[in-house]
């Protein structure tokens, strides 16, 4: 059956929508990968950006670490064959302390900012934890909010309080005042005593960590997570 014209100018109309409409989607699509594409330049420019920013920052703490390291290295490795055997029930009733070295500097109080050098071990004669590493001094670990605020077992806070700035002290600290019946790992059971060489050092002066940009961290950053 033949169609009407007004039903032929239907159909014509039908096709120029499904034309313009098709056109506009390809348009859209288009328009969306460019803006894509862009993002994600901008994106890849802010991360390389804060890259940079952060191996600056990495160079300027191996920098400051260098330095302390080769300021207080000698004078701390003295303390080293310090560590061995100790009695566990006799070393396991009340927290003590000797200086071995004492300092020229500030005395340390609950808000006195200052950073430490140590060697922790344990009554096996088995270090822990440790400053010293492959004849260097790794960071200090720094007290930045003083020893009322700090993150440290409520031995450290009670055994350095009274003891000057460039002084060496060993402490003893039973269980109830370091990890208690929890422990912390293999190397400290529950209900172990620790010993530490401690060296308090002034607090060195603070490098601030670059923030990672806003932008990278919404939608999951680059990457998509």
């Amino acid at each position: 059956m033949a169609t009407s014209k007004s039903q032929r100018i239907g159909i014509a109309i039908i096709l120029v929508v499904t034309v313009i409409g098709t056109l506009g989607s390809f348009a859209v699509m288009i328009l969306a990968q460019d803006n894509q594409t862009k993002e994600a330049a901008k994106q890849q420019s802010a991360l390389a950006d804060y890259q940079a920013k952060y191996a600056e920052y990495q160079n300027k703490v191996e920098a400051q670490d260098a330095e302390l390291s080769s300021k207080y290295y000698d004078k701390f490795k003295e303390y080293a064959p310090r560590v061995g055997e100790f009695n566990l029930e006799e070393n396991n009733k009340e927290l003590k302390f000797e200086d071995l070295l004492v300092g020229e500097g500030e005395e340390i109080k609950d808000e006195t900012k200052f950073a430490a050098y140590y060697i922790g071990w344990n009554p096996s004669g088995k270090i822990f934890d440790q400053s010293i590493d492959e004849g260097k001094l790794k960071s200090p670990l720094p007290i930045a909010d003083g020893l009322k605020n700090a993150s440290l077992i409520e031995g450290w806070k009670e055994a350095m309080k009274g003891m000057k700035i460039g002084g060496v002290r060993e402490v003893t600290i039973p269980s109830d005042k370091a990890y208690k019946e929890t422990g912390q790992g293999d190397d400290i059971p529950p209900n172990t005593p620790l010993r530490f060489v401690i060296m308090a050092i002034d607090m060195p002066a603070q490098i601030d960590q670059p923030e990672y940009p806003a932008s990278l961290m919404q939608g999951g950053g680059l990457y998509g997570y």
